[in-house]
């Protein structure tokens, strides 16, 4: 082996690992937001968390980018560490799908379609494939699915120059030598693990050593201690995305470390007690592609298969090791570990702006009622909402620039525009109510009270204000054009009944049936309600965007009163709400 093949072996390396990136960056987008929805709903039962952990490792090709996002989602309070055990022992079952992709390198055959399952043989054709949807195709999925491939097509490139690079070590009598060091169990593990931590990735761990297998000098006894301890090596990038989190964060990677470690010294124990009863004959016979896929699959299948029944003792072995320190606990919005996998942060940001949502439909609702009973306890939680809308908008935003920076599908692109535009109107939202309740403030300190009409006519408007806050935060929560298409019919009723409002005050001022001090108060409880209506009408024009990406809200709001069921909606929103 000269200078040129450890230059070889260096470059498909780099193939190799540029590959996963770019294959795991596209199935990401392409499955997205979707599985973290998936991964929050479906924890509560550990045989349905193992099974979805299985699923998102196969499908974004990277276990410890599942780890990660765990530990992100902990973090922010989103799940609780019970239900990430069944995820992380299902995401170790799923990593060994990729050991077998890459066995197909060592396919022997004349025959033409089992010659077609070398990757050596298909992948240029994937790769083909990839380009041609990358380059011709207009849609952005099928642009990602068009990377996906060529992704693949990358990685086995990398596999194959591996394989050639590492061929002349069979010939050497010192590469031999070195690998009977590897006998020793301890020191094969220990490699493994160092190995796979450096660069951070079991499944080209894994692939390097499948490619060594290759040149036929690398036996079971040597092979499986590695294969061990590359599942522990694999901990190293969940420990490094712990510094600087909650400490119910670092029980997650506790655990994680916890669970390889614990499969890692009973398989370990039981192989070396079982041969040293039977004496495998197999054991100095040489390993391949496949015989290191299957030990691979057999021992994370095992070590799951004997540590499901004890996930409880696991969560309690994660707490004893990361004891409780309540001083340590601040609340997180929103972790920036999620960053690492683009699709899930955007989709946990929409969730969080849902939340901002309905907090400010409550603030709403806790202001509009000081106006029926003054109590200070609620118009001080209506400044406390307003402080977390503040907050809400300032964490959001930044984190939403950041998102936008990274690789995004079509839709996490409308979804992630549609978010940074909704929260600046639900923060100004939370204003409005602040005001609100400061002009129920004004008039109990004043000992001020509204004529029975004007407080009949605050009732329709509150009514009506009420509903279309409601009818926008459920359109923007549930992305419906369907519900948001009713809310600027409604936006316009309440327009006509706050102009009709303050025709009708003006002529109590003529009359003297109204005091100049009440005039100015109710003129400012009646702006405040048009302007929160207002917002409601931009957020559901956000949601009619992000569905439409050829939808113009200009257009839309320019032709829509021509519309028969718009007309239909106001005509039913008119007689709904009339002032008496």
């Amino acid at each position: 082996m000269d200078i040129f093949n450890l230059i070889t072996l260096c470059g498909g390396l780099a193939f190799f690992l540029y590959g996963m990136h770019i294959m795991s960056s596209g199935l990401t987008k392409v499955t997205g937001g979707r599985l973290e929805r998936t991964l929050k709903d479906m924890t509560s039962n550990t045989l349905n968390s193992l099974l979805l952990g299985a699923g998102i490792t196969i499908a974004i090709q990277s276990s410890s980018a599942l780890t990660v996002m765990l530990v992100g989602l902990v973090n922010s309070g989103v799940m609780q560490l019970y239900q990430t055990v069944g995820v992380i022992m299902g995401s170790n079952v799923g990593t060994t799908l990729t050991a077998w992709i890459l066995a197909l390198a060592g396919i022997e055959s004349n025959n033409v379609f089992m010659a077609l399952l070398k990757p050596e043989n298909f992948s240029p054709i994937v790769a083909l494939i990839g380009v041609l949807l990358i380059m011709a195709s207009k849609s952005s999925r099928r642009r990602d699915a068009g990377g996906i491939l060529v992704g693949f097509a990358i990685l086995m490139s990398g596999m194959e120059l591996m394989k050639n690079a590492v061929s002349p070590l069979a010939d050497m009598p010192e590469f031999t030598r070195l690998l009977t060091m590897f006998r020793n169990p301890l020191l094969g593990v220990a490699v493994g693990a160092v190995f796979t931590g450096i660069i951070q990735s079991s499944a080209a761990s894994v692939g390097i050593l499948q490619a060594l297998a290759l040149t036929g000098a690398i036996s079971f006894g040597a092979a499986i201690p590695i294969i061990m301890g590359q599942n522990i090596g694999t901990c190293v990038t969940a420990l490094l995305s712990s510094v600087g989190v909650k400490r119910s964060a670092k029980r997650v990677t506790a655990l994680h470390i916890s669970f390889n470690v614990i499969g890692t010294a009973v398989f370990l124990l039981l192989y070396l007690a079982a041969d040293h009863l039977f004496r495998f004959a197999f054991i100095d016979s040489p390993i391949d592609a496949k015989g290191i896929a299957l030990c691979h699959s057999v021992f994370n299948i095992g070590t799951t298969l004997l540590l499901l029944p004890f996930s409880r003792q696991l969560v309690k072995l994660a707490c004893r090791l990361v004891p409780d320190r309540p001083e340590d606990e601040k609340a997180i919005m929103i972790d920036e570990r999620l960053l690492r996998s683009p699709s899930f942060a955007v989709t946990e940001c929409a969730d969080k702006v849902v939340d901002m949502a309905n907090l400010a439909f409550t603030a709403v609702l806790d202001a509009i009622g000081l106006f029926d009973r003054f109590d200070a306890k609620t118009a001080e939680t209506v400044l406390d909402e307003e402080d977390q809308l503040d907050e809400y908008e300032d964490v959001l935003s930044s984190f939403l620039v950041k998102v936008s920076a990274e690789p995004l599908s079509a839709a996490d692109t409308r979804q992630v525009s549609r978010c940074l535009h909704s929260i600046g109107d639900f923060e100004r939202i939370g204003d409005h109510s602040k005001n609100l309740a400061e002009v129920a403030q004004e008039l109990f300190d004043k000992r001020l009270t509204f004529s029975a009409d004007a407080k009949a006519e605050i009732e329709i408007i509150n009514n009506a204000v009420k509903e279309v806050m409601m009818t926008a935060v459920q359109a923007f929560a549930g992305s419906d054009t369907e519900i948001a298409s009713q809310v600027e019919p409604l936006e316009d009723v309440i327009d006509e009944l706050i102009d009709e409002a303050k025709s009708r005050h003006i002529a109590r001022l003529q009359k003297n049936e109204c005091t100049l001090e009440l005039g100015f108060a109710f003129n400012d409880y009646l702006s405040t309600m048009e302007r929160i209506s207002d917002h409601c009408s931009k957020v559901a024009l956000s949601v009619l965007e992000l569905t439409e990406s050829a939808y113009d809200p200009h257009n839309y709001l320019f032709n829509m009163k021509d519309q028969p069921r718009f007309k239909a909606l106001f005509a039913q929103y008119r007689d709904k709400y009339r002032l008496p």
